[in-house]
Order: C-alpha cells, then structure tokens, then sequence
C-alpha cells in the first residue's frame, strides 16, 4: 500500500510537471512561447527539420506526462520523458556541467531517473493499467522503447545544420 502511495504522489507531481512543460511549448500556456516559439528555439540549435523536432518535444513532454499521471499504458509515459530530458542534456545542460545552479544537468537528470524508476516499476496499484488490468510485456516495452529513445536522438543529433566554418575572410577584423 505505501509503495503504490508513494507510486502515486511521484506519478502526479512528475505528470503535472511535464504536462506543464509540454503545454508551454505546444500551445503558449504558462509563459511559453508555443508551437512557433519552440520551432524557432529547435531551429536556433541547428535541428532540422525543426517544426517536427519541436513537435516531438512538445509531445514527448504533454504526452508523456499525461500517460505517467494517469498510470496509462506503462511504460510508454516514462519513455517520453526520458527522451526529452536526455536531448535536454545533450543540446542544452551537458555543457554546462552537473549543477543547475549554473544550468547544468542536474535536474534534468533527476527527471530523467524519477521517470525511469517508475518505467522500471510499474504505475502502481493507483493506476489506469490496474484499474483495466493492462501490462505491456515486461520488461520488453521499456528496452525497446529505450532502444527507439536512444535511435531517435541519434537521428535527432545527426539532423542537425552544419555549424558554419569560420575562415580568415569571416572573422572579425581587429581594431
């Protein structure tokens, strides 16, 4: 019973979180800037096409935390979390290093393994799946769906614009 209590209060607070996250990017809500905005933001770091990255960015953070709060086909919530928070990391924290304080990885990585954990876990007694006693194959949803996280971002990275080449005639002239 605690677990599938405890199951339940990280699946809410993690759901909202992203469900938050994702309605910015989708649709403006909260502060954000929307679909356009995210595109431009997808395309300012060189992701192309940019619209269908935004796009997935946004789904994979609403969708997903939908899915986790409502403990709905588990593990598929968890992996679209996972996978926006690992292309977070890459293109935007890693740099930075570990803490957030500094805009790093830190909370992104949390993010990353609260939703993990409960991919690994299970959704709980609490859950849309127990309710219709539905359970995706385990553990072969959540390596396969890792699988398809991890080919997605290397598609996602390999998409990117070439960075421009600097040359002597497109560097700053010195005063």
């Amino acid at each position: 019973m605690l677990l599938d209590t405890g199951l339940l209060i990280l699946r809410i607070v993690l759901g909202v979180v992203f469900i938050g996250h994702g309605a910015q990017k989708l649709f403006g809500w909260f502060g954000g800037s929307g679909l356009k905005g995210t595109t431009g933001w997808m395309s300012s770091m060189g992701l192309r096409p940019a619209g269908f990255w935004a796009l997935m960015a946004s789904l994979s953070e609403f969708g997903g935390g939908v899915l986790l709060l409502l403990g709905f086909l588990n593990p598929i919530g968890s992996l679209g979390i996972i996978a926006a928070m690992l292309m977070a990391i890459a293109k935007v924290h890693w740099t930075k290093g570990f803490w957030n304080a500094k805009g790093g990885y830190e909370f992104p990585l949390m993010n990353l393994t609260a939703a993990l954990a409960i991919g690994l876990i299970g959704a709980g007694a609490f859950s849309v799946d127990s309710i219709l006693g539905i359970a995706l194959p385990e553990p072969l949803t959540l390596i396969v769906g890792l699988i398809v996280v991890v080919l997605g971002m290397v598609a996602a990275l390999l998409s990117e614009a070439p960075k421009p080449v600097q040359t002597a005639q497109t560097q700053p002239q010195k005063s």
